[in-house]
Formats: structure tokens, sequence, C-alpha cells
């Protein structure tokens, strides 16, 4: 017979997670806890830490809730529009967040500033997402934006998507990047095909393709340095 779930209000009050948060800090507690809290309630059945523990693990880990979508979410038992919504927006703000640390503009003079500014947004994610960097003539980033996201082995892009959106914020010149969601950053013969294709193109309309890098967890490849550009 099955024992029976442990709900918040069996749980002596100077254990549970907002108390523990309040006299201890964010930083001790669990991966659990700290969505428990976002979650802020639980069911009848279930408190909200139990529900946290069994997202976690129907998600494979704390990596993989950055893309499960608010209908993913939703799909889980205990877990209704509210809680998905409150999950999407404290992960969303935990980007922001990471993202916000240059508050100075950022400036591209190699593949490996752009993969500072980019490495840590990309590595994590479960599908492909091409992300385009709009540089002005000083090679200061003005624009970023996600242009593509694919299935789990690939992330199809049009030139004309990437010059629309580097035209309408009057982009003298653009990085490419995306990401391997295997960990290994080896371009594909459909990397270095798309990579040549955006850089014919850049030369019609006048905007040069800088470089295009590929993500990988904890590594990067750049086209530019490998002469597959």
């Amino acid at each position: 017979m099955e024992s029976p779930t442990l709900l918040l209000r069996d749980i002596p009050h100077d254990e549970r997670p907002r108390e523990r948060m309040m006299h201890y800090g964010a930083s001790a507690l669990s991966h659990a806890e700290l969505l428990a809290i976002l979650l802020r309630t639980g069911t009848r059945q279930e408190s909200a830490v139990h529900i946290a523990q069994r997202l976690l693990k129907e998600a494979g880990g704390i990596r993989q809730l950055v893309d499960l979508s608010i209908e993913e979410l939703t799909q889980i038992k205990g877990i209704g529009t509210a809680k998905a919504v409150q999950l999407k927006a404290g992960i969303e703000l935990g980007r922001r967040l990471a993202a916000s640390r240059h508050v100075e503009p950022v400036i591209i003079r190699n593949p490996h500033d752009a993969a500072e500014l980019l490495s840590e947004q990309m590595r994590y994610l479960q599908k492909e997402h091409f992300v385009c960097l709009f540089l002005n003539t000083k090679n200061h980033v003005i624009a970023q934006e996600t242009l593509s996201m694919g299935s789990l082995n690939a992330s199809i892009v049009h030139p004309r998507e990437v010059f629309r959106a580097a035209i309408k914020c009057s982009s003298a010149s653009l990085v490419c990047a995306h990401n391997h969601p295997s960990g290994d950053p080896t371009p594909s013969p459909e990397d270095i095909s798309l990579t040549s294709r955006l850089v014919e193109a850049g030369q019609i309309v006048g905007i040069d393709v800088l470089d295009h890098l590929i993500i990988g967890d904890g590594s990067f490849v750049s086209l530019k340095e490998r002469g597959l550009m």
C-alpha cells in the first residue's frame, strides 16, 4: 500500500520552504523548495514541495524546465495554468537577470565576446534556437533576436528572416549563433551550407555576416575561426 503524501501542514513550521528561506537565505534551499515557493500552494493530496519534486523528475531535471511551455507544464498533475504561468515568469526573470550583467554597451571584438554573451543563455536549451546579434558600425550590440526554434536536431531559418530583422534595427553587421542540444558544437554540413547562404545574402544587401557560432555545453565553435565561411 502506498504511503500517504506528506502535506505542508504536516511539516514543522520552521522546516517549510518559505520559513527556511527567510531564516537561511535562498541558497540554502533545494531546487524543489525554490520551485515550491513559486508554486505557492499544493493540492489536497500533495504539498507544493512534493509537486515540485515530481515536476523535476518528470521534466528530467532543472535544466529541462527551461524549454517546457505553459501547455506542457499544465500536463503535469497538480499544475494548472496559474502555477504554470508563475513558473515560466520565474524562469524568464532568471534569464533576464543573467543577461542584465552587461551595463555598458556590449562590444563584439572576436568570437569569444559573442560566445560569452550567448553561451549561458543557450547551452541548456533542449531544442535548437537560432539567434542573431545585430551590431552597429562600432560593433556594439544593438539588438538580439531569436529567429527560429527547431526540433532536437534541426533548426531551419531563411536568410530573408535574418536580414529583415537586421534592416529593421538598422544593423551594420551581425553574428549568428545556434545551439546543439547534444552538447557537441561540431558543425554539420547543414550548418556550413546555411552560413554560406547567409554570407551571400549579406553581401547583396550590404550587411556583413561576421561569424556563425555553434554553442555546445561548455564549449563553442566559430565557423569564422575554422575557415568555414
